[in-house]
C-alpha cells in the first residue's frame, strides 16, 4: 500500500508528500477500524444464527448483513465540529466557536429514517430499497457526499472487508462468553467490556 501511494503519479507527477500521507491514512484508518465491526458482526451472527447459511452462500446477503451491522451497532456514536461563524440552522442560532454534535447513533436508529428501526434486519439493504437515504440517513462513517461532506473515503474499503469477514465468521461454529454479549455505550468506540470472547467448536466448509 505504501509503495503504491508513494509511486502514484497524477498528471505524470508524484503526489506531494503531504497529500500522499493523507491518502495513505485514508486507507489505513478504515482498515484498522474494521476490527470493531468484525467484533459486532460476530455478536450479530451469534444472536441471529438464521442468517449463517444465507450469508455463506449469497454475497448480496453477506453485504446486506454487513450493512445492517454498520447501522445497528454503536461504532461511532457522534461526530463533532465547531461553527466557524454565527449561523442559524432550522431556527436554532449557533454562535461562532460553538461545538455541534451530529448524533450518528440516534440517526441510524430513528424510525423516521428506517422502517422497523428498532430491530436488526439485514433485509432492509437488499433488493435496491429506495426508502433509505444513503447520504443523510445511513451515516455510520459520516454523512453527506464523500467528495464534499464529512464522510469517510474508506467506507467502501470497510464494507468489502467486513462482508468477507461476515462470510468467514458464518462458517465457524462458535459460542460467545456471557460477558461478551453486553455492549455498554459509555465507551467510544463501544465494545464488549471484556472483548469478543469466542469459543469455536467446528469450522464448516464454505
Amino acid at each position: 500500500m505504501l509503495h503504491l501511494v508513494a509511486n502514484y503519479r497524477d498528471d505524470d507527477e508524484l503526489l506531494p508528500a503531504r497529500r500522499a500521507a493523507i491518502e495513505l491514512i485514508n486507507l489505513i484508518r478504515p482498515t484498522v477500524a474494521i476490527c470493531w465491526y468484525v467484533t459486532f458482526a460476530a455478536h450479530a451472527l451469534y444472536l441471529h444464527p438464521e442468517w449463517r447459511d444465507r450469508v455463506q452462500h449469497d454475497e448480496e446477503a453477506a453485504r446486506a448483513f454487513a450493512q445492517e451491522v454498520r447501522r445497528w451497532y454503536p461504532f461511532t456514536p457522534f461526530v463533532g465540529a465547531r461553527a466557524r461563524r454565527n449561523i442559524t440552522w432550522r431556527g436554532q442560532r449557533i454562535p461562532a466557536g460553538r461545538l455541534v454534535l451530529l448524533d450518528i447513533y440516534g440517526t441510524l436508529h430513528s424510525a423516521s429514517n428506517f422502517v422497523g428501526a428498532g430491530r436488526f434486519d439485514p433485509w432492509r439493504f437488499t433488493g435496491g430499497r429506495e426508502d433509505i437515504d444513503p447520504i443523510y440517513a445511513f451515516i455510520p462513517q459520516g454523512g453527506g457526499e464523500m467528495a464534499t461532506g464529512h464522510r469517510c473515503p474508506g467506507e467502501e474499503v470497510v464494507l468489502i472487508h467486513l462482508t468477507e469477514a461476515v462470510r468467514v465468521l458464518a462458517a465457524i461454529d462458535y459460542s460467545m462468553a456471557p460477558d461478551s454479549l453486553d455492549i455498554p455505550l459509555h465507551r467510544i468506540p463501544a465494545t464488549p467490556d471484556r472483548g469478543c470472547m469466542l469459543q469455536t467448536t467446528r469450522l464448516q466448509r464454505r
